[in-house]
């Protein structure tokens, strides 16, 4: 018992930074995974000058599920840990579920790390979570990078999020909290086959006898998370030969992809896509390879809410105006997440998308040297329904824009943080 319950803190050490931060948090569903992380945690890290705090979110999706957040609480209380519960009131009965609960939960995550000036959060995830996660990943026919699973380290808004549990099995750390005579809440909706993680809990079961187990998917994704690394600096030391920015767009050099492998030139788009986008999760495969072969044929395509533009000797990623057509905000806002305006501004003057009518009122667009689809969904300022400015269509009157990303954050973007 006593070697068992210390390979445990031994697994939870070795995955945590060194030096250790002074403050580490703790993210507590009350189910067996984060109750034995955060008992863990708070033994192994008790003498070490490193604080730890929990947090718990409820989702507020099950008339439970106040309760098990006090549970939680009392749980780190008698652990001499300080706790947090964050409340999500956001489901509006539409849409994915389980995608929107876990946006959500990550977005207040990220928040409550900042107001606590914590550096690290860790989460329960065990080799259970990956092999599930990477079965699913298999039933979509994603590739190298998806079958790589969840990896074990991610940016979270400035902080970093570990999951230094991710060898270990869900059984063993149901066996740890027994011997430690510690509780945890079973969630029903683990047991919901409504959902794709559940029907994949069950699956693995069933493919058992062929020897797809747990551990062995949880070695694809190992595995599959080397060749994503060697993939990911190909791409990068590829980008900054093929790829430059221009005002918010990206201009690839159409020649140098030709002579890149399929998998760079993919990546190289998607890279480039939700650098423009914003978005934070890439487009599904099946898009990707739709938008490759319209380039390929020299035609343009849309992408996760940008244009692809086929043009001499390049290929233009720029934003797809009906992706921002509402997009309006106060001229001193921030704009769809990447510009601000300097100007005379008033309580009068907006920012939103130059549209065809805006461009219409620009006489020297061309000269710019910009595509008319790029300048139609750009930023520009009005007041009513008057065309203020608009200065990447050459109309500045006075006023200046400014891109809060630069190059350099779109050649990092090729690599897993």
């Amino acid at each position: 018992m006593i070697h068992f319950n210390d390979d445990l803190l031994a697994t939870l050490l070795a995955g945590l930074p060194k030096p250790l931060p002074d403050r580490i948090g703790v993210a507590v569903s009350g189910g067996g995974d984060s109750v034995a992380l955060l008992h863990l945690a708070s033994r192994a890290l008790a003498e070490s000058g490193c604080t730890v705090l929990a947090v718990t979110v409820d989702h507020g999706l099950r008339p439970e599920a106040a309760a098990e957040a006090t549970q939680a609480a009392k749980l780190a209380a008698s652990l001499g840990v300080e706790h947090s519960i964050l409340n999500w009131q956001g489901w509006d009965g539409q849409g994915n579920l389980q995608d929107q609960a876990r946006r959500a939960r990550y977005s207040l995550l990220t928040d409550w790390t900042r107001a606590q000036d914590i550096p690290v959060l860790l989460t329960g995830h065990t080799a259970d979570d990956q092999a599930e996660t990477v079965l699913m990943r298999l039933a979509r026919s994603s590739g190298v990078s998806g079958l790589a699973g969840m990896p074990a380290a991610r940016d979270l808004g400035g902080a970093t999020l570990l999951r230094p549990l991710l060898g270990v099995s869900r059984n063993d750390l149901r066996c740890y909290l027994r011997r430690q005579n510690v509780d945890w809440v079973d969630d029903p909706s683990n047991e919901d086959t409504r959902f794709e993680r559940v029907k994949a809990r069950h699956a693995l079961d069933a493919l058992a006898p062929l020897g797809i187990t747990g551990t062995v998917l949880t070695d694809v994704a190992r595995n599959m998370a080397q060749a994503r690394e060697a993939l990911e600096r190909y791409a990068q030391f590829a980008a900054q030969i093929a790829l430059e920015t221009d005002m918010g767009d990206v201009i690839a050099d159409a020649e140098v992809l030709t002579e890149l492998p399929e998998e760079i030139r993919r990546r190289l788009l998607i890279g480039a896509v939700c650098w423009v986008s914003g978005e934070e999760y890439p487009p599904r495969r099946a898009a990707v390879e739709e938008a490759m072969g319209a380039i390929a044929a020299g035609m343009g395509a849309t992408l996760s809410g940008c244009r692809i533009l086929v043009q001499q000797g390049s290929i233009r990623i720029c934003r797809e105006f009906s992706a921002v057509e509402s997009n309006t905000v106060p001229a001193d806002a921030l704009w769809d997440g990447r510009w601000r305006v300097f100007g005379p501004v008033t309580a009068q003057t907006v920012l939103c998308p130059l549209g065809e009518a805006g461009l219409a009122q620009c006489p020297d667009w061309r000269a710019t040297g910009r595509p008319h689809e790029a300048l139609i969904a750009s930023p520009s300022v009005w007041i009513g329904d008057s065309l203020v400015s608009a200065p990447l269509a050459g109309l500045d009157n006075g006023w200046a824009l400014s891109l809060i990303l630069d190059e350099e954050a779109l050649f990092n973007a090729f690599l897993s943080h």
